[in-house]
């Protein structure tokens, strides 16, 4: 089988020679850290584990690179730099403080402070509207009907946008607020956020039509990233007012432009939004943050097979002993059986992690794909 079968196949609860091998990919410390300890065995590799890496033996995918991005992005401004962190304005309008420890190459060991948004009351919102007008010929590849030709012929899966092109209703709402604002947007402003959740959805719709009308795609994920440890960022009815009809929509325009899957990628523990989701279409929940409380076994149970899952691997497990990752692969061995679950790391790898380790979580994860549940102990 070639990936796109393979891909499909357990998508449809399906037979295949194995499930499919993903991984999302390491932090820019992790790579450092391995490039330390293994030179050789990583010498090779792209770090851009969306698309694949032959020396690990993931599965390869394409994706359709469409910028669904503010054009023009706002003017990045360095504010205050000191010796241990510095202010700016990205190009998101969001001006940051950054801690300097531990950055390698713009990559930060942790989250930055957010002080201020583009967007602080309704009239603010225009600005950002108009940095994000639909199908303007600079959102496409210049080269897109060649590449087109070259993807109708494809054995592995399409992709409209990279990974995080298409931030979702909560997560670009995120970005223009803040998320202290935006949670009270939705009571004090109740007509902004309508306006918001329409205009994104359309703006989606409306870029991706011209891709869409020429080639059908494999998947599309909606990056929202709405929830935390505890919970949503946002209640079930507060999602069910603002963003549900919209995500409906856009759910139902990509099926009827030909989209196999409408994945929706989130961190933390959605469980309370999962219905919603699932009626507005949604096949795929990714990826099953492990800390938060949740777990895949867990969520086939309640949810059944109309929710395909992709995730799921606990991140802190392997920094542990061998046992403790064969033990824990063992868990997934029913969903492999079943279908419709593609176990990836739970995010990206943090530096914690040995290259050891991860070798040794690859090659016992390669015999739980294959359906060699023995080597699992």
């Amino acid at each position: 089988m070639n990936d796109l079968q393979r891909f499909i196949a357990c998508m449809e609860y399906e037979p295949a020679d194995r499930r499919p091998n993903h991984e999302l990919g390491v932090w820019t410390q992790t790579a450092l850290r391995w490039q330390q300890e293994a030179p050789e065995a990583v010498k090779d590799f792209t770090w851009n584990w969306f698309h694949g890496e032959d020396a690990l033996g993931l599965d390869r995918r394409e994706y359709i690179p469409v910028n669904f991005g503010f054009i023009p992005p706002f003017e990045p401004q360095l504010i205050e730099e000191t010796d241990k962190y510095e202010i700016y304005r990205d190009s998101l309008g969001i001006v940051r403080k950054a801690l300097k420890e531990g950055a390698i190459g713009g990559a930060r060991m942790c989250m930055d402070q957010y002080l201020a948004f583009p967007v602080s009351k309704p009239e603010d919102f225009a600005e950002v509207k108009r940095r994000l007008i639909a199908a303007i010929p600079e959102r496409y590849p210049a080269d897109l009907d060649a590449r087109i030709e070259r993807w109708q012929r494809r054995n592995c899966p399409l992709i409209l946008g990279e990974n995080c092109a298409a931030n979702g209703f909560y997560w670009r709402a995120r970005e223009f607020m803040g998320t202290e604002a935006l949670s009270y947007a939705w009571y004090d402003y109740p007509d902004l956020m309508h306006e918001m959740m329409e205009f994104f959805c359309d703006f989606i719709i409306e870029t991706s039509r011209p891709v869409l009308e020429k080639i059908r795609v494999d998947y599309f994920t909606l990056n929202e990233d709405m929830c935390m440890k505890n919970g949503p960022l946002l209640s079930p009815e507060t999602f069910r007012k603002f963003i549900f009809p919209h995500l409906k929509r856009m759910v139902e325009f990509f099926k009827a432009h030909g989209t196999r899957y409408f994945a929706v990628d989130t961190d933390g523990d959605p469980t309370p939004l999962i219905p919603l989701l699932l009626d507005a279409g949604v096949d795929v929940l990714w990826p099953i943050e492990r800390a938060a409380g949740v777990s895949p076994i867990e969520w086939r149970r309640r949810f059944g097979k109309t929710l395909r899952l992709w995730g799921g691997v606990d991140k802190r497990v392997l920094t542990q002993s061998r046992e403790a990752i064969r033990a824990h692969l063992r868990e997934f061995i029913p969903l492999i059986e079943e279908g419709g679950f593609i176990p990836t790391v739970d995010h990206t790898v943090p530096p914690d992690v040995p290259w050891e380790n991860f070798c040794y979580y690859m090659e016992m994860k390669q015999a739980l794909l294959q359906g060699d549940f023995d080597k699992l102990g």
